[in-house]
Formats: structure tokens, sequence, C-alpha cells
């Protein structure tokens, strides 16, 4: 998994350098170390920062697999589906966050990486179902 040769436009030189230097590091360590969640959890982050989408999604993938009851984890996956264009499987993944207890609402509504799902009416009806949901549970704790 390296770094594509696309440069974002945002990104300035020294920005790209050290991006480029940690990726390097992290890529050396992941190949030594293939099961180590951190160094892929890092990996995945790092992927994604530097437009290299198809990366970030295979890392979170891999993530899904090896730590499967983690909401973050899945949060992440289906925030990596929807920059890869790939809709319905970031509902599911963001179906599955919520069933093992992800619960940012509010971050969920704004994430610039689930932006792809923003015009899908589905988008929009999965937020009423949250809002609902953690407001449901807000009354019953009382």
């Amino acid at each position: 998994m390296d770094l594509p040769n696309v440069i974002p436009i945002n990104k300035q030189p020294e920005e790209l350098r050290e991006n480029k230097q940690e990726l390097d590091f992290l890529q050396a360590i992941a190949r030594r170390l293939p099961e180590d969640t951190g160094v892929l959890r890092a990996l995945a982050d790092l992927y994604t920062r530097t437009g290299a989408y198809a990366d970030g999604l295979r890392a979170d993938e891999r993530l899904s697999r090896l730590c499967a009851e983690d909401p973050m984890v899945w949060y992440n996956l289906a925030c990596s589906l929807a920059l890869s264009d790939r809709a319905d499987d970031a509902f599911d993944a963001l179906n599955r966050a919520v069933e093992l207890g992800y619960n940012d609402y509010e971050w969920m509504k704004k994430d610039p990486d689930l932006s792809a799902l923003h015009g899908d009416a589905r988008f929009e009806s999965f937020l009423e179902w949250i809002y609902s949901a953690f407001e449901q549970m807000s009354d019953d704790s009382f």
C-alpha cells in the first residue's frame, strides 16, 4: 500500500514531505507487525488524510475484520466507503457502527468524509433514526 503519486492541491511541500516520511515509517512497521491494529489505524488515517482513499479503505476493511466489535472501526470504514463512492456499503457500515455503540450524532451530521452521502435520502432518514434512538435513550435514563 504505497502513497499514490497524486499530490493533493491543498498540501504544502513541507506537509507532503512529513506525510511521506510518516507513511514510509508506518508501512515499514506494518510489514513487520501486520496484526498490530494501532499501526493499521494510524496508516488508515494517514491514507485518508493524504487522499489515498483506496489504500485507506483496504486498511479500514482489514481493521473491521481484526476489530469486529469496535464501533469506531466501523464508523471509519463507513467514511472510507463513502469517500470511495460506495454508498450502500457505507450505510451498512454506519448501521453496524451504531449497533456497536457509536453515538456521535453531531459529528455524523457534519463529517466531511460522509459528504458523498448527504444528497442521499437514506442519509437524512438514517440521521432521523439515530436522533430518535438517542433521544429515547436519554429519556429512558431519567
